[in-house]
This record gives structure tokens, C-alpha cells and sequence, in this order.
């Protein structure tokens, strides 16, 4: 076990990077996505609703293959590590918009007649009356969905990425420890999830006293 750490350090820091770039980009896409359907913007509304129906109904491996082996049918070579990106912040783009438009759905009425008897535009609404406090409201749900997308990068090894399922498998097969490569598995996973869920725990007791 302690001769494979290097192996699980380099698979561990492959499974960190796609999170990060894949987690930052579905929140993006999903606060973009929420605000279309908040606003209910026409034309746009309907390609909203569509996008995260499709996001939230297809499994990340089915999306992964479409990706890195269907684009390349029509000409659109991707890496695999890009692939992977992709595939995280589509599918956590659609789980992010559900969790930024329930936040944006609890905040009230009054609160948003009161911006605008104040002559506030609509983007000076968002940034300074409906964001900060929707998001008391949607950091537990935001933090549950970051963590579900770290945990979903373990299917990327279907495309030959070296995460640290890819390295689990391999030292598996290679020699046959199945109990001990799981255990460092577990212990990979926890070395970054436990962190993560008191950073969002903290989050959201910081915005919640914020209100």
C-alpha cells in the first residue's frame, strides 16, 4: 500500500483537476442557465429547459463516449482529458441551474419591488439584491452537487484517463490486492470530500449570517 501512494497521488491529482475546471464551469453554465429560466427570456427558455432535461437524464459515461468517440466521427477530435471537462460541466451545468433557480425562486417579491422603486437596473438587481440572497439558499444544494461531480469522475477511466479508479483497477489486476487498492481508494476520495464538504458547510453558514 505504501509503494502504490505515488501511483494514487498522480491518479488523485488527474481526478482534482478535471473536478475543479469541470465543477467551475457548471456553475457558470448553471447561474447562466438559471437566470435565463428565472427571466424567462424568450426563444432561450425553451433551449434552457431542454439542455438541463438532457443533462440531468444521461449518464455521464454515455456522454463521455458521445464526446470523445462519436465527435471524432464527424471530425471533432477532442483529448480525452478535455472530453472529460466537458462532460463534468454538462452534466453539473443542469444540476446547478436547478440549484441556483430554487434559490432565485425564494427570494421575495417585496425585496425585488423594493431594488426597483429604488431606480436599480436589472443587472444591478441580480449582483446586489437576488444573488446574495439566493445563495443562502442554494449552497447546500450547489455544495451536494460539487461533491456528486468529483464523484462521478471515476467513470472517466472508461476513456483512458488514469484517475484513481484507473489506478485502483490496475493495481488490482496486477496484483491481485483487491482489498488494499480499495481501501486506498476510499481513503483517496476522503482525503478530498471531507474537506470539500466543510468548505461548503462553512459557505453557507457565512452567507446565511450575511442575511
Amino acid at each position: 500500500m505504501i509503494n502504490a501512494i505515488p501511483a494514487y497521488t498522480k491518479g488523485l491529482y488527474l481526478t482534482l483537476s478535471i473536478s475543479f475546471f469541470g465543477i467551475v464551469l457548471s456553475i457558470f453554465i448553471g447561474l447562466f442557465v438559471a437566470l435565463i429560466l428565472f427571466y424567462r427570456i424568450p426563444f432561450l427558455k425553451n433551449i434552457a429547459n431542454f439542455y438541463v432535461e438532457l443533462s440531468r437524464n444521461t449518464p455521464l459515461l454515455i456522454q463521455l463516449f458521445f464526446l470523445y468517440y462519436g465527435l471524432s466521427q464527424i471530425g471533432i477530435v477532442l483529448s480525452a482529458y478535455h472530453c472529460a471537462v466537458i462532460g463534468v460541466a454538462f452534466l453539473g451545468g443542469g444540476y446547478m441551474a436547478e440549484s441556483f433557480r430554487l434559490g432565485l425562486g425564494a427570494v421575495s417579491k417585496v425585496q425585488i419591488e423594493a431594488g426597483l422603486s429604488l431606480g436599480l437596473n436589472r443587472l444591478q438587481m441580480i449582483y446586489y439584491v437576488i444573488f446574495p440572497q439566493s445563495l443562502s439558499v442554494s449552497m447546500p444544494s450547489i455544495g451536494a452537487n460539487a461533491i456528486f461531480l468529483l464523484k462521478e469522475t471515476s467513470v472517466v477511466s472508461a476513456i483512458a484517463l488514469a484517475d484513481v479508479m484507473f489506478v485502483t483497477k490496475d493495481l488490482m489486476g496486477t496484483y491481485y490486492k483487491t482489498t488494499e487498492a480499495l481501501i486506498m481508494l476510499v481513503i483517496a476520495y476522503l482525503i478530498v470530500l471531507l474537506p470539500m464538504s466543510a468548505l461548503f458547510v462553512a459557505l453557507e453558514h457565512h452567507y446565511k449570517k450575511r442575511l
